[in-house]
């Protein structure tokens, strides 16, 4: 796979012995590549991500991967605020949700796969700790959104996807996001970033049995598998 440099100079040292166990997938949310990397690349706005994927699935790396990039801001995941710190994030080149969000094209996914399964290879990082920013950042965030195809990136081995219903009983659905990761200071906003990701067409915000039983399914993932 190819990766082209440009360079962003907004980034610093990743805190001394930490190490990286998350990936963090955004939608760059603006009118095209170039705002994009002209906004990650610009000292002011203080922003950044270590790669952006273009529609066409060019590969560009903004900041080295030892070095921590600013893609995630204020986010919590397993009790864990400083999300920048620990994980990797990628751009994902999208006008989102206020600009005319739209499917991730196959050459981007394709793309993405290659990218991510890589990076969760190498710094051996758990599937549930692949991660949207909206799972991070619930109360904040939307993106990658209710198009992106976390199915097919599991089904390559990145991150989770619960293929069969659980029907087994869930009393305490706020409980069950916390373990999964979500904080849920805000039980609307982290129900809808779950349904984001494990039920897109399903955003409503409200503890409904298609939600009960797609926890039930996840948490069975995150029990049976790293607990890390």
């Amino acid at each position: 796979m190819a990766v082209k440099d440009r360079p962003s100079p907004n980034h610093d040292n990743r805190p001394d012995g930490r190490t990286i166990d998350m990936l963090v997938l955004h939608y760059t949310g603006m009118r095209d590549a170039a705002s994009a990397i002209d906004r990650m690349c610009d000292p002011v706005a203080e922003v950044s991500a270590h790669y952006l994927i273009d529609e066409d699935g060019a590969v560009m790396r903004l900041v080295d991967e030892d070095r921590r990039a600013w893609h995630a801001g204020i986010a919590s995941w397993r009790g864990a605020t400083d999300i920048n710190a620990r994980s990797v994030g990628i751009e994902l080149v999208n006008p989102g949700h206020e600009f005319g969000y739209r499917p991730f094209p196959e050459p981007q996914m394709i793309a993405l796969v290659d990218l991510a399964r890589d990076i969760v290879v190498r710094h051996a990082i758990p599937a549930r700790n692949v991660v949207g920013h909206s799972d991070v950042a619930p109360r904040r965030k939307q993106d990658p959104g209710e198009l992106f195809d976390w199915r097919k990136l599991a089904a390559e081995g990145v991150g989770l996807w619960p293929e069969e219903p659980n029907t087994l009983p869930i009393s305490e659905p706020k409980a069950v996001l916390a373990k999964i990761g979500y904080e849920i200071s805000d039980i609307t906003a982290s129900l809808r970033a779950f349904q984001r990701h494990f039920l897109p067409d399903h955003l409503t915000g409200k503890v409904d049995a298609r939600t009960l039983e797609c926890l039930a399914a996840v948490l069975r993932l995150v029990n049976n598998g790293d607990s890390r």
